[in-house]
């Protein structure tokens, strides 16, 4: 059976998936086979798997840095926020429906073997996993059931390292009462405290660091200063969603939906030189954008409402009569559309006229779509021209079924494993809208875009071309250096060894 060690965190966003990216890479580096895991996760960006299943992108990203291929069994409940009080309940990678949180809550206890199966079946073929707590343990409303913190710890006696982000503030008071809010026997299985985000002169924290140490009786591992590292992010507290998108030759404005998912379809459009991608939640945030894409959303009637009042949606029609193309990925696609049908009351129900600028009808199903799939982009007209029969891959994920009205054009040709070939999406007048997740990730097609629009401005891109696999290992390479020279490796590798 594999060893093990576990990452919990004083908060959400405190640096708990990077650090554990990290562990996976420095692991790999130092010859273990490593694999991560995440008894439960609460996210709207997700992943799709080979086999068609549906896991946290945290998950598939540590994966990656631990050079293996991503298995639901690393994330076996994954939570897809669907309203306030209310999420899409995933497990071992297929949807059971949507729950309130205290629905979710009374069946909690049921799902402990399958955590504990998917736990058990990966410490068989691996040397070390490493586990992703959520939110923080010290929530003490939720101690009883707890399978995702020091409920999982005990469940697979797991050591603990405790991470605070000390970029946001009161970092000593988090992790001393992270702490000290714990049972006696939580509070032993801490076995450092790791400080993160911190920008400065360590020299001047040690102070505090001794006397942390005095009150809490725990080592502080170490001090990992801030950094930018370009790794896909986990749910909507990126930082890159606050993004200004900076002074760009090329503008494309992302429009922030409330339920916006997979945003990180967009990542490698940002990593082209001279393309800045906003975040836009406000009309005036789009007005000079070259392109508007609408993204993935978990609620698109809920979405299209808020377009509505918010005044966005007036906002982009202005902008696509003066010639700004709009692009849409699966919620997207479907709010362009005519109409928005939910009969089956997989949203809530009811149903709405969509914006109109794509001839299409949708219908949302209870039956879930998650594949992998490849293709080619369509003989497109308009703005988009240039791109047309350039190879694509990617993912679907989608709960609504979208008919073209007669005469509508595809805007791809894709296919599935193991089935025909089929047409996906549609265009019409400057407006494109797929089903495919990650369509600006294959070679060529986010710097085709970026020189296409920058074409129509009147300037021209330079820069190296982008090549997304060297990429993202020099970006895993830099996190598992700096975690490296920032954390005691040999105090890491002793707690794992007792």
């Amino acid at each position: 059976m594999a060893k093990c060690i576990m990452v919990q965190g004083t908060c959400s966003n405190a640096g708990k998936s990077l650090i554990c990216a990290a562990l996976c890479r420095i692991f790999r580096q130092d010859g273990y086979k490593t694999a991560p895991f995440k008894a439960q996760n609460m996210a709207l960006n997700s992943f799709v798997t080979a086999d068609g299943r549906e896991m946290g992108r945290a998950q598939a990203v540590q994966a990656a840095a631990a050079g293996i291929v991503p298995d639901v069994r690393m994330n076996p409940v994954l939570l897809k926020p669907t309203s306030d009080v209310g999420s899409q309940v995933i497990v071992m990678g297929k949807a059971r429906g949507n729950r309130t949180a205290r629905e979710y809550w009374g069946d909690k206890r049921a799902l402990l073997p399958v955590v504990k199966e998917a736990y058990d079946s990966l410490s068989a073929e691996y040397d070390i996993i490493v586990i992703e707590g959520a939110g923080s343990p010290a929530e003490i409303n939720l101690r009883q059931d707890d399978i995702v913190n020091m409920g999982l710890a005990k469940l697979v006696d797991a050591p603990v390292l405790l991470v605070g982000d000390i970029d946001r503030g009161g970092v000593f008071a988090a992790l001393y009462g992270t702490v000290k809010l714990l049972e006696d026997d939580e509070q032993a299985r801490i076995k450092g405290l790791v400080i993160n985000k911190f920008r400065g002169d360590v020299d001047i924290l040690r102070p505090g660091l001794r006397q942390l140490e005095q009150l809490t009786g725990k080592p502080v591992v170490g001090v990992v200063p801030y950094g930018r590292f370009d790794i896909d992010d986990e749910d909507s507290l990126a930082e890159r969603l606050d993004s200004a998108g900076g002074a760009q030759q090329v503008r494309i404005a992302v429009v922030r939906l409330p339920r916006l998912s997979n945003f990180t379809d967009f990542s490698a459009l940002a990593r082209v030189p001279g393309v800045g991608v906003l975040y836009a939640d406000r009309p005036a945030q789009i007005k000079d954008a070259d392109l508007i894409i609408l993204p993935g959303t978990k609620n698109t009637l809920g979405d299209l409402k808020w377009l509505r009042e918010s005044g966005m949606e007036a906002a982009i029609f202005q902008q696509h009569a003066a010639g700004t193309p709009v692009f849409g990925v699966c919620g997207g696609y479907q709010i362009m559309g005519e109409t928005v049908s939910d009969p089956t009351g997989a949203e809530g129900g009811g149903s709405l006229h969509g914006m109109g600028l794509l001839p299409v009808d949708t219908v949302l199903r209870p039956q879930k779509i998650t594949t992998q799939s490849t293709g080619t982009l369509g003989m497109l007209s308009g703005m988009l021209a240039p791109l047309s029969g350039m190879a694509v891959t990617g993912y679907e994920i989608h709960m609504g079924h979208s008919v073209c009205r007669p005469g509508a054009l595809p805007f791809a040709r894709l296919l599935r494993a193991e089935q025909p070939a089929f047409e996906d999406g549609c265009q019409a007048e400057n407006a494109y809208g797929t089903y495919l997740h990650g369509v600006f990730d294959a070679p060529g097609v986010a710097s085709m875009l970026a020189r296409t629009l920058a074409a129509r401005r009147g300037v021209m891109l330079s820069g190296a071309a982008y090549d997304a696999v060297r990429y993202q290992e020099e970006q895993y390479g830099r996190l598992a250096d700096t975690v490296r020279q920032s954390l005691d490796i040999n105090m890491i590798y002793r707690i794992l060894e007792e």
